[in-house]
């Protein structure tokens, strides 16, 4: 069998269907959307299409949503952008540990510019309590930033109960959903948040292309500079050939998420069944039910995830730990939800998508346990 991709949460191919809306805008209107002319009004009518669509999908108005080259950047512009337009009413943040490092990283520069940030724990199954949200939350409070659904082990937040308590003391929220949409409904109205990120190279867009819901009357300062372009909040020449891709995998996961979900869930769940049939000593991490339908992570007792993977001749899959000849890197989602280390050493993600098969679900299900014996049985030669 040719190479099995189950890594879906690092990216996504692009969908056929969003390569053809695309092309026209390669090949022929590539016009400047700000250009009044016939070649820039074109341009523009696929811009704002694409606007459209991302706000159906979202459930919001498309002067609410601003084009940005990524999940990073969006999570930049509004974490950045909430801190310093904010400023001089606190400077306090609320996080978790268990972010992205889009968001950590925001945080940690913050930090060294004067701001306070809160990494709440979570539980042993990837999930933040309410209650810790509202009893860290005080009166130089400014943000709340959490993800929706953690990209390792899928678990997903309960951003609506979140955001209710944030608001009650008027603290605005933002939530990452770069690992959320297309897999499980994503309304910024049952979210209840403020701002909101998307990426479209896990949704079977271009990578390079994301969007930022921004809630009107939410102040934040400006993340780029020049022409008065994105309603003002974001300079440069409009990126029209991928917004144009974003909106069509929007739109299609408007048209098909129940299908799209079903599907994922169902290849998800045959690969959880499949390995435990095979008598392997594992565990699988994240929420039972609360979980994204097409990420599993799964740790083996006693191995090594890196080097499953590196013999592995056809899944493409991610370890959650690197081990080395002086040390073990546990990923700091399986540190947070304290995952045994004799397990979390062994921790492979996979991820399935649109595109998986059973065939190939039945294959990775040999392969992983022909090469999980093989590394056990060569741990345990050279105790």
């Amino acid at each position: 069998m040719s190479a099995i991709y189950l890594d879906y949460n690092a990216t996504t191919p692009i969908d056929p269907q969003v390569a053809e809306a695309m092309l026209p805008y390669v090949h022929g209107l590539y016009g400047n959307p700000s250009s009044g002319h016939s070649f820039g009004l074109e341009a523009r009518k696929g811009v704002d299409s694409a606007r459209r669509q991302v706000a159906d999908l979202l459930g919001c108005q498309s002067d609410e949503l601003i084009f940005t080259s990524g999940g990073t950047e969006a999570n930049n512009h509004a974490i950045k952008g909430v801190a310093f337009a904010h400023r001089n009413r606190g400077n306090h943040i609320i996080t978790s540990n268990i972010e992205h490092p889009a968001v950590t990283e925001v945080c940690h520069y913050l930090e060294g510019h004067g701001f306070r940030v809160t990494y709440l724990p979570v539980d042993e199954l990837g999930l933040l309590d309410v209650g810790q949200v509202e009893n860290a939350l005080t009166d130089e409070t400014i943000l709340v930033t959490i993800m929706h659904a953690n990209n390792e082990v899928g678990s997903i937040q309960p951003i609506a109960e979140i955001a209710d308590v944030s608001h009650r003391r008027g603290v605005l929220v933002h939530t990452d959903c770069a690992q959320s949409v297309g897999k499980i409904p994503v309304k910024v109205g049952d979210l209840g948040v403020d701002l909101l990120s998307v990426a479209g190279h896990k949704l079977y867009a271009p990578k390079g292309i994301g969007a930022l819901y921004i809630k009107p009357g939410v102040e934040l300062e400006k993340f780029m500079h020049g022409a008065s372009h994105e309603q003002n909040r974001r300079a440069g020449t409009e990126n029209v050939i991928e917004m144009v891709g974003l909106g069509m995998a929007c739109h299609l996961i408007e048209e098909n998420l129940a299908v799209y979900s079903s599907h994922m869930r169902e290849m998800r769940d045959s690969l959880e069944q499949g390995l435990v049939k095979t008598g392997a000593d594992l565990r699988i991490n994240g929420h039972p039910d609360k979980r994204l339908p097409n990420t599993s992570s799964i740790s083996f007792k006693g191995v090594e995830a890196d080097r499953i993977l590196a013999s592995l001749p056809t899944v493409a899959a991610s370890a959650g730990a690197a081990c080395h000849s002086d040390r073990v890197e546990v990923s700091h989602v399986l540190a947070a939800m304290g995952v045994p280390t004799d397990y979390a050493i062994g921790t492979l993600r996979f991820s399935v998508g649109r595109f998986t098969t059973r065939d190939e679900i039945e294959a990775t299900v040999t392969e992983v346990d022909g090469e999980v014996r093989k590394v056990a049985m060569s741990a345990a030669s050279l105790d």
